[in-house]
């Protein structure tokens, strides 16, 4: 890759860049392909839920925004595991609900809530590398999805709780393993590998080549991109070592228990033969090692 073709990482980017007004389109052009409708960010919120108290807990979210229909945008990158990632996930969109409605208020004012984690561990057993999931009603017998009736402006409105409850993206990055063809894919191949074609007219990518660009940072913003990004290596090659070593420990215990269970039932057979040919309890069990409550079970 050129020098001048080399783009930022968007964890770095999301943290750094993505909140200034003027890279709005960027992230903007993410969401649309995401959510498959055009989506303007107003503004960007506080990014952590305010804590209450000392034990109260945050969102660990990296950026909140407020689109132009006044829904609630949750966007995170995930480096490492983390075990409960999925309750961590359904806090945060129900800290961001309760926290943009007042005592008082109608439950009218509930906002729309979208999670998008974008995710480079390995969360678990799935094919895909994106999944999505959101709120319906589904009729035990008949299958068919529950419309709500409510009254808007003097007008009966039917809605689909799918319209109202919270939205979850889960983005499996490193489960990419296709050629860019559609804006989502050239959006998941940027994310994973940093790439993005110099015709691409996928939204919010043609400004991520503009405004992305490695080489416009000042020396001290490279400077400390880099060990970002050899701080983001290294940590992956510990953890996958962690988990080789961990993977050549768990063999070793299995042929060793292996090895024993194997020389066990060795024992029960001779023992077993022992006793058919009408050898004592105590002898068998002094010659085998085999317990007399073992033998008399033979």
């Amino acid at each position: 890759m050129e020098q001048k073709d080399r783009y930022i990482r968007f964890d770095w980017a999301i943290k750094r860049l993505l909140r200034n007004k003027a890279n709005f389109g960027v992230l903007e052009g993410l969401l649309t392909v995401l959510l498959g409708k055009g989506i303007h960010i107003i503004d960007i919120l506080e990014s952590e839920g305010n804590q209450q108290s000392g034990d109260d807990k945050f969102n660990r979210v990296d950026i909140k925004a407020r689109n132009s229909e006044d829904e609630i945008i949750l966007v995170e990158v995930q480096i490492t595991r983390e075990i409960y990632f999925l309750e961590r996930i359904l806090y945060g969109v129900a800290k961001a609900i309760t926290e943009h409605i007042e005592l008082g208020d109608v439950y009218s004012e509930v906002k729309k809530v979208y999670s998008i984690s974008i995710l480079y561990f390995d969360i678990g057993k799935g094919d895909d590398y994106l999944y999505h999931g959101q709120n319906s009603f589904v009729g035990v017998h008949t299958g068919d999805l529950l419309q709500v009736t409510t009254k808007e402006k003097d007008a009966i409105v039917r809605r689909l709780p799918s319209e109202i409850f919270p939205e979850y993206f889960l983005i499996r990055v490193n489960e990419f393993n296709k050629v860019a063809v559609t804006p989502l894919e050239e959006w998941i191949d940027y994310l994973k590998s940093g790439h993005i074609r110099p015709d691409t007219q996928a939204p919010g990518l043609a400004e991520a080549r503009q405004k992305l660009i490695y080489y416009n940072m000042d020396k001290t913003e490279r400077e400390a991109y880099d060990r970002h990004v050899d701080a983001i290596m290294i940590q992956n090659d510990v953890l996958g070592t962690a988990k080789f070593e961990g993977l050549m420990e768990g063999r070793m215990e299995g042929r060793e228990e292996g090895r024993i269970e194997g020389e066990k039932k060795k024992q029960l057979e001779i023992a077993r033969t022992m006793k058919t040919d009408g050898i004592s309890t105590d002898v068998i069990a002094k010659y085998t090692g085999v317990s007399p409550t073992e033998i008399e079970a033979l």
